[in-house]
């Protein structure tokens, strides 16, 4: 069954505005050095470019899609700048984000602090195949082999309480393949990356904005199957989904004379009861099958359901 699991990361409820900024820019002290690496790690001049208006792009529209917020604006980041070279800066000064959010009227900071791509290339000679009109020729191509590392750190600033409510780094690699006659040719082929790397971007602002969201997970939960005909019978409504059916057979084993007939439908009850989403009654016939008739399995499921009774508190 699919469980509601609380955001990874908390809100302050009176947050209701968010601006998004992009810090990546480099300074303009490193900018000359930031472009130099960029060279050297065959990076496209537009690849991190178009890449961060992916990322901030794919954050705005995630947040805009809920209603945690009544305004999700990108803004400008003005002189908040990163000091580039592939590095997770550090936070920004309080009195910087204050005066963003309190120009920009908004609540809390989402900060884009880094992009950055780094490329590698490999090239090896592969046997080929072809047909001609004399027949079958073997001969060498040159096989291109890139590997670019797309790096996004991620930062939520809430001036009001001066907390960094948020701070990740997300990286992927993307990996592309390409042959030709002559390393030059094979490299040229590899014309995809920059949709590539946009995607990437896009994905990873998604990312992000989600993590202030709560979250299903699947999970499963075992009911005990053997005991009585009742069981069985059970058993194969369950399997169809006619929970409310088995329950009712389950409720008549709960005052069967043997307490480990009667133990097991009482952690059936519970199983049934967190199903409905009813974790307090679930509880309760938890509790019963472990203090009652001693099911051990049954304080394991009390324990789960006491992590899942304060997760729930915790979305509310």
């Amino acid at each position: 069954m699919n469980v509601l699991e609380p955001a990874p990361v908390n809100i302050p409820e009176y947050i209701k505005t968010a601006g998004i900024i992009d810090r990546s820019e480099p300074l303009d002290a490193t900018k000359k050095y930031d472009q130099i690496e960029k060279v050297a790690t065959l990076e496209a001049s537009k690849l991190d470019e178009e890449g961060t208006k992916a990322s901030v792009a794919g954050l705005t529209d995630e947040l805009s899609r809920n209603d945690r917020f009544s305004e999700v604006k990108a803004i400008e980041a003005g002189k908040a700048k990163s000091p580039g070279m592939g590095m997770f800066p550090p936070p920004l000064d309080w009195e910087t984000v204050s005066a963003i959010c309190k120009d920009n009227n908004v609540d809390a900071l989402f900060s884009l602090e880094l992009f950055d791509t780094d490329t590698k290339v490999s090239y090896q000679l592969k046997k080929s195949t072809g047909t001609t009109l004399l027949g079958a020729v073997t001969g060498y191509e040159q096989q291109a082999d890139m590997l670019t590392t797309v790096k996004t750190g991620w930062r939520i600033y809430d001036p009001s309480g001066r907390n960094i409510l948020d701070e990740i780094a997300i990286t992927r690699d993307l990996t592309f393949h390409s042959t030709g006659l002559t390393p030059a040719i094979a490299l040229k082929a590899l014309t995809d990356r920059k949709e590539a790397v946009k995607q990437v971007g896009t994905n990873a602002g998604m990312a992000f904005a989600r993590r202030i969201l709560p979250y299903q997970i699947r999970v499963t939960r075992e009911y005990y199957v053997k005991g009585t005909n009742n069981f069985k019978i059970a058993m194969r409504k369950a399997r169809t989904g006619s929970w409310d059916e088995a329950g009712e057979l389950w409720m008549k084993e709960t005052t069967n004379s043997s307490s480990k007939i009667a133990g097991r439908a009482c952690y059936n009850m519970a199983i049934i009861s967190e199903i409905k989403g009813s974790l307090d009654v679930g509880l309760e016939w938890a509790r019963k099958s472990y203090e009652d008739y001693n099911n051990k399995n049954a304080l394991h499921y009390i324990n789960i359901l006491k992590n899942r009774k304060a997760a729930s508190e915790a979305i509310q």
